[in-house]
């Protein structure tokens, strides 16, 4: 056990102690108020009131640190409240005993009595065993609460950490495979270099603004898609077909660079720049807020087993959706030997 824990549990059992002794101060001071027999308040009446307290003491500690923890939260609510009575009936009994018979053996010369009937004890002894359950319960019940915030919290961290670290590895994968476009062109000395540069800042600035905010527009990141499709037509064949199919009935929210890396995916291991008839097709649609986007791609000959081989950027979406829409997504990759198909549907809260 490391420092750390030992001195939590030191503190724990501290404060445990200073509670215990808050109330029996406090009950202390209310019953020496009650035995008085008039205003003032003789050393009699204080002897009296703590032999009085220790007899109480006795059966709310058995119930305290015996019958709650072995009886009551293991549920055995039958047990727990014939041990509660037998407790009590004790307690009642003995407190009675002693301050009827015992007490003149003990402290001779006070002539103390019994000032109470066994039914006015049995509601004093009741009242203890009752307040002090109460109170170690309702103390239990919030710690646990503070106990699941915390954990709630460690979890969200967790989460967030995990988020962070795959945003990074989306963010320089993306970068690296936008700028080949522009390496290409700029070999070639085209004319469309300035062009290029336009769209390509602004897909760095949508990368480097936006990939850290949890949530985006739908039609910021198609917007985006067009734009890196519109960088990679420079590079692909005129045979080449890309298609672009929407129907959003609302403007919903994702997370960023969730959908782009689908599509840079599709482009990296179907379009080939030397092949021809190669095909990407794309088609979103939201329905009553739900998404569902659909891709997919021509297999180039050495892309086979493109999940395994090629598929650090799917497993990467694969954990973001995990994190981020338990239980509300599907994700789903599909592949023959022409065709590799990834069909995404996502379930929003309304």
């Amino acid at each position: 056990m490391n420092q750390s824990v030992i001195k939590k549990l030191t503190l724990a059992s501290q404060n445990s102690l200073i509670n215990h002794l808050l109330f029996w101060v406090l009950t202390y001071f209310v019953l020496v108020n009650i035995f008085a027999n008039n205003s003032q308040i003789f050393p009699v009446d204080r002897i009296y009131t703590f032999i009085f307290m220790v007899t109480l003491a006795i059966p709310v500690y058995i119930n305290l640190s015996g019958w709650i923890p072995r009886l009551l939260r293991p549920k055995k609510y039958f047990y727990y409240l014939i041990a509660l009575l037998v407790t009590l009936a004790i307690g009642v009994a003995f407190n009675s005993i002693l301050f009827s018979y015992l007490i003149d053996y003990l402290l001779p010369g006070y002539y103390f009595i019994s000032y109470y009937t066994l039914w006015d004890l049995t509601k004093f002894f009741a009242a203890f065993l009752v307040a002090s359950s109460l109170l170690k319960l309702s103390k239990e019940w919030f710690q646990l609460v503070e106990s699941k915030q915390k954990l709630a919290e460690i979890e969200k961290e967790k989460v967030d950490i995990e988020l962070k670290a795959l945003r990074a590895q989306v963010n320089p994968h993306f970068l690296f495979n936008t700028l080949n476009v522009l390496y290409t062109l700029a070999l070639k000395k085209s004319d469309e270099t300035p062009e290029v540069i336009i769209k390509l800042s602004d897909l760095l600035r949508y990368v480097i603004y936006n990939s850290n905010k949890e949530k985006v527009l739908l039609s910021t990141e198609l917007e985006q898609i067009k734009n890196y499709i519109s960088l990679q037509s420079h590079r692909m064949e005129e045979s080449a077909k890309v298609t672009f199919k929407s129907q959003i009935e609302k403007d919903i929210h994702i997370p960023p660079m969730l959908l782009m890396p689908l599509v840079e995916n599709s482009f990296k291991h179907g379009i080939k720049g030397d092949l021809a008839h190669t095909f990407i097709h794309i088609e979103v649609q939201v329905d009553n807020n739900d998404l569902s986007f659909e891709i997919e791609n021509n297999l180039a000959e050495e892309s086979e087993k493109q999940e395994g081989e090629h598929g650090v950027g799917l497993v990467n979406i694969r954990n973001r959706l995990a994190l981020l829409y338990p239980e509300q997504h599907l994700f789903e990759i599909s592949q023959n030997e022409s065709i590799f198909k990834v069909s995404l549907k996502i379930k929003h809260e309304n």
